[in-house]
């Protein structure tokens, strides 16, 4: 069995080799065998669970990105006050529990009726669901300068600084084991809320459409989405509009759009108002360069822009299809998995070229799938420095800032990348 495209299959994230195989060889030692192969052609259901629960990497925290729960809590208000009777909520990957809990907290603190709303919350991950059925949390979890909602919502579990969540809360709260590719998705046909944030930086694009279509058929006509900010791109090439909340990266089925192809964006090296009409290649960049976002939060991490100083910054061309400069050249030696190569055709090219951005942008992403965070810090920056506003760098800046700690530069750099991203919409 070829362990690592069953693992992409059965996940749907287009996993490094390398996570796979640290897995595999961490299984391997548990199970006591000594012989790659032998272990690979004895792979059952049960033992590819345990491998799924390896390469899933569950990192959230209560109240993560407030703007978004305060978004959803406003929509659910108004759909009450326009006289739903039940608004459904659902959240995918719900990892143990923190954005379905803290949904519905800052839904009771907003004075909403818990019999006035259901949440399902469904992962691939059995443990996270166990771990988040049990309602338990530690330290870690509560994060941010105001943690009163603890004494509201939560009680001593007296033992390490665990805390339980009330009973009342937990009952609004379906838990299940899934997948966002396949099966049931939830209980509901369709929701008016939908939380699904930092999955798809996870899936190549041809995944990433198949998800967005499944959200998109399961989301109520005039329902919310709400995106991790270096996803907001695709959903936008999929269908969906932004919705006007600040550093909220919510969304909704654009109606104008429906059953059309979806709206081009802009070109690199394009300004907002210039570009309205252009064909947009760089919110494409970060699925296609990477297969799955990068290495900055996810696999091991993750993740258009207009130039500060457009009439000297030497912008590299739009690269036209079956162009074969070194910059298309290098995406497809990316696409095609060919990592060293992708990375001498960049270097050649920015001896050509030293102010192409991206040329460092591509170096960046090539640098997170291969684990070195802080070559890819590197040069994401020397991108930005080109290129204030080129969003998707932002976002895997902010994203590798949020893993390595320092949440203050990633709520910066957030900041930042929602404000290009608006930029660049057509007005």
């Amino acid at each position: 069995m070829n362990v690592l495209s069953t693992l992409r299959r059965l996940t749907g994230m287009n996993l490094a080799r390398g996570t796979v195989e640290q897995a595999v060889q961490r299984r391997m030692r548990a199970t006591g065998e000594t012989v790659r192969k032998a272990y690979a052609d004895a792979l059952d259901e049960a033992e590819l669970r345990e491998l799924v629960e390896l390469v899933v990497v569950p990192e959230s925290w209560l109240f993560r990105d407030p703007q978004a729960f305060a978004a959803a809590v406003g929509f659910v208000r108004q759909r009450l006050a326009d006289g739903a009777k039940l608004v459904r909520i659902l959240s995918v990957p719900c990892a143990g529990g923190e954005e379905p809990y803290s949904m519905a907290m800052a839904l009771c603190d907003s004075g909403v009726s818990p019999q006035s709303f259901v949440i399902d919350a469904i992962d691939i991950s059995a443990a996270c669901i166990a771990r988040a059925e049990a309602g338990v949390f530690g330290r870690n979890a509560f994060r941010g300068q105001d943690l009163s909602f603890r004494d509201r919502y939560f009680t001593w579990a007296g033992d390490d600084e665990l805390y339980r969540i009330n009973d009342a809360l937990r009952a609004r709260i379906r838990f299940g084991q899934g997948s966002i590719l396949e099966g049931a998705l939830g209980t509901a046909r369709q929701y008016d809320v939908i939380f699904c944030r930092n999955l798809l930086i996870y899936f190549d694009e041809p995944t990433t459409a198949a998800a967005i279509a499944r959200l998109s058929e399961h989301l109520t006509g005039e329902g919310m989405m709400l995106a991790g900010y270096a996803e907001v791109p695709s959903f936008v090439r999929h269908g969906f509009s932004p919705m006007p909340h600040r550093q909220a990266f919510a969304l909704r089925k654009d109606i104008m759009r429906s059953g059309a192809p979806a709206r081009p964006a802009l070109a690199q090296g394009q300004s907002a108002a210039a570009g309205a009409a252009a064909p947009k290649r760089q919110a494409a960049n970060h699925a296609r360069l990477t297969g799955a976002p990068p290495a900055a939060a996810g696999i091991g991490s993750r993740p258009p822009h207009a130039s500060r100083h457009p009439a000297s910054a030497a912008t590299p061309p739009l690269v036209a299809a079956g162009d074969e400069s070194l910059l298309a050249h290098a995406r497809k030696l990316a696409d095609a998995g060919q990592p060293l190569e992708a990375d001498s055709a960049c270097r050649e090219l920015l001896a050509q070229q030293p102010e192409s951005a991206e040329a460092y942008f591509i170096l960046g992403l090539l640098a997170e799938t291969a684990g070195k965070p802080a070559d890819a810090e590197a040069q994401l920056k020397r991108c930005l420095y080109l290129k204030p506003d080129h969003y998707e760098a932002l976002c895997h800046l902010a994203l590798l800032q949020e893993q390595g700690g320092n949440s203050s530069a990633a709520a910066t750099l957030k900041a930042r990348a929602a404000r290009a991203f608006q930029r660049q919409q057509p007005q």
